[in-house]
């Protein structure tokens, strides 16, 4: 069995982390903060880890950080090895370091996962791959304890994409359920009421269902903080941009994401977003 290296320990890296060492892998975690994760052991420094480790997997917040992972990693001994971006990114960064981390002897693939560390801890993430054959291959072994939905889209940076896509739809959806609130508030009908009719029709969607809870004020947990949608939101964008393609939908999710973190709901789950709109017709 392949020895995992997880590069980031907050809360989607730790949720990766404990998700692996419950289903026996052997893995260590390391984070450039020096934050640790108490169901793992972690190395002191970036050269140990990759020493004790086959896979390198980086859970990471944005582009700058994971190519400052990458363009250390090439300093390491990587021969043999496979390094997993599961960061949510633009195609870009991981292309841009792909000829070195190769020439370096290791394999490459972006492995972007969609849902939340409870979906993590649960082994009900989805995971969007891309990368040649044999990284693929290996990544798909690799990540098993993760998920059974892992998908392998195409070659290197073709999960990234596949992730934008999908997440941007949840955005989307989120930003259309945000106005539509607002008409119903206006219309006296109660939140929980117009919410459960339109999750138990066609009209609903498994993120509604999941985010119920949270919405409606009777679970005050955070799955996925507001300002890591706005930083999602400005990748999605980003990625279509450089596919010629606009976005209102995506707009009007930023929009809706920017008006909450200027309310103060930044640290607050993205369900806070929709009792936000309802409330503020």
């Amino acid at each position: 069995m392949d020895r995992i290296g997880v590069i980031g320990l907050g809360r989607m890296g730790s949720a990766i982390a404990t998700r692996f060492a419950a289903h026996g892998v052997i893995v260590t975690g390391w984070t450039r903060s020096g934050q640790a994760c108490a169901d793992v052991p972690c190395a002191p420094d970036l050269l140990s880890l990759v020493a004790r480790a086959d896979i390198l997997v980086l859970s990471l917040f944005d582009d700058a950080a994971v190519s400052e992972i990458l363009a250390a990693l090439v300093d390491c001994p990587l021969a043999g090895k496979l390094v997993i971006d599961t960061s949510t990114i633009t195609p870009g960064t991981v292309l841009a370091h792909a000829a070195r981390i190769e020439a370096a002897g290791a394999y490459l693939a972006d492995a972007p996962i969609s849902g939340g560390p409870e979906m993590v801890a649960n082994g009900t993430c989805g995971v969007f791959l891309g990368g040649c054959h044999n990284a693929a291959r290996r990544a798909q072994a690799a990540l098993a304890p993760l998920s059974g939905r892992i998908f392998h889209v195409g070659p290197l940076g073709t999960g990234l994409v596949m992730k934008a896509v999908n997440n941007a739809m949840m955005q989307s959806y989120f930003a259309a359920l945000a106005e539509q609130m607002r008409v119903a508030r206006h219309a006296g009908l109660s939140l929980e009421m117009a919410l459960s009719i339109l999750a138990g029709g066609p009209a609903g969607a498994p993120v509604l269902a999941d985010r119920m809870p949270r919405i409606l004020g009777h679970d005050a947990s955070v799955g996925f903080p507001i300002r890591g949608a706005a930083k999602d939101n400005a990748v999605f964008r980003r990625i279509a941009a450089e596919a010629g393609v606009a976005t209102p939908t995506l707009d009007a999710a930023g929009a809706l994401i920017g008006a909450a973190i200027n309310a103060g709901l930044a640290e607050a789950d993205v369900a806070a977003m929709i009792a936000m709109a309802y409330a503020d017709v």
